[in-house]
């Protein structure tokens, strides 16, 4: 349970302000048609994540325990330092092609998603926990509680919402996980 509240509440957090989210208000906006909006949101995450974690569960395979660990630790510190730096939203993530609400959404999220912190947050939280489907349904719920409001509510909600500070929550909790990982506190407790 523990890899699906922590891969829900990172997530959700680090997804505010995140391009996919500017995407998701683009998107409403350009076609007001939430249900295939969110729909395409999600088809695309569970895609999207659902590979990323399938990535971070077979890096497991290939490395040691102890290597695991210290790149598993490293890398989510590196994710504390990236989580607070802003996104830039380019033309190119805009383009919106002509294939319907529902496809135009799925393929936009899964491109824009690609790469993105999330992803590679999923990826290490996959590797992590070792527990593939807790994890791509936390991420995935993570990606809906922050993108469904932003299609639903838009531009009403948009300015509103403290950025900074849920960055900041959001890189402290993975500064936490990066520090447990390498002090090795899930061995310290038996875990």
């Amino acid at each position: 349970m523990e890899a699906f509240l922590v891969s829900t509440g990172l997530v959700a957090l680090a997804e505010i302000g995140d391009k996919t989210q500017l995407l998701a208000f683009i998107l409403a906006a350009r076609f007001r048609k939430p249900v295939p909006i969110v729909l395409g949101i999600l088809v695309a995450t569970l895609l999207n994540h659902a590979a990323a974690g399938a990535l971070g569960q077979w890096i497991t395979t290939l490395l040691p325990a102890d290597i695991l660990r210290w790149i598993l630790g490293i890398g989510f510190l590196a994710m504390a330092a990236w989580i607070l730096v802003p996104d830039e939203f380019d033309d190119e993530d805009a383009k919106l092609t002509q294939h319907g609400v529902f496809l135009t959404t799925l393929i936009a999220f899964f491109i824009a998603e690609t790469g993105d912190k999330t992803q590679i947050a999923t990826v290490a939280l996959a590797a992590q926990y070792q527990a593939l489907a807790l994890v791509v349904a936390g991420t995935t719920l993570g990606m809906m509680l922050a993108n469904v409001p932003a299609v639903l509510l838009g531009d009403r909600i948009a300015n509103r919402i403290p950025v900074r500070l849920v960055h900041g929550i959001a890189a402290v909790i993975f500064a936490v996980l990066g520090v447990a990982t390498l002090v090795g506190v899930d061995e310290m407790v038996g875990m």
